[in-house]
């Protein structure tokens, strides 16, 4: 199998039986729709790869990722581990450190102990901040497909949610222009129609304060 099977294969193993929230669908949808868009926006093999696997780190069990990269037997050296970092070895060994690398940059650093949600969106921002642009394009579609699919089926949550990723999209700025540009219209949209103040020149000024739009 080529790289994009293999991770297709490994994240469809993983993902298991898990269901998306909303509409009780194999979770894997999300993944491969996610997938999808970067290969449309041009993405690399490895880019598509780790879209297909963005979210096996924060979703799926340690033991889960053994049993699937059949490696239940491999032992780090290091230890102490955080077991995200752990999570991320076993990525690292199957499937190659590009492609580890792009999980590890749209994976969530935040932990429960580091406060309110507000707080630890930040902390994730912070570490999204420093993603590469081939990150940064893999996170766009991830946004892209989760914007559609809460605004749909949670209006109450989706209050939070965007807000959340109008303040997140100017740091998105070097990812694929189609993508961004994509996200934006998706954020203003849903701004028009609840008047919540998410606007074009708000993101782009925002984007110019961070040095992230030229």
């Amino acid at each position: 199998m080529n790289l994009e099977d293999r991770a297709l294969a490994f994240a469809t193993a993983a993902h298991g039986e898990q269901k998306r929230k909303y509409t009780g669908n194999p979770y894997i949808e999300h993944p491969i729709r996610v997938a999808q868009l970067v290969k449309e926006a041009g993405g690399t093999e490895e880019m598509i790869a780790a879209a297909y696997l963005h979210d096996v780190v924060e979703d799926v069990s340690l033991e889960k990722i053994k049993e699937v990269t059949n490696l239940t037997n491999y032992v780090l050296v290091f230890t102490p581990t955080p077991e995200r970092e752990v999570k991320l070895a076993y990525v690292r060994f199957h499937m190659g450190y590009t492609v580890a690398s792009l999980v590890e940059m749209v994976t969530d650093v935040s932990l429960p102990a580091d406060g309110n949600r507000k707080a630890r969106k930040q902390k994730d921002l912070e570490h999204l901040a420093q993603a590469s642009p081939e990150g940064k394009t893999i996170k766009l579609a991830d946004l892209i497909d989760n914007s559609r699919d809460i605004v749909k089926n949670d209006p109450d949550f989706a209050k939070v949610y965007m807000r959340e990723k109008a303040e997140l999209l100017p740091y998105l700025h070097q990812g694929n222009q189609d993508l961004w540009d994509e996200a934006l219209g998706i954020m203003e949209e849903y701004s028009s129609s609840l008047a919540i103040g998410v606007k074009l020149a708000t993101i782009t000024r925002l984007s110019q304060e961070a040095g992230l739009y030229e």
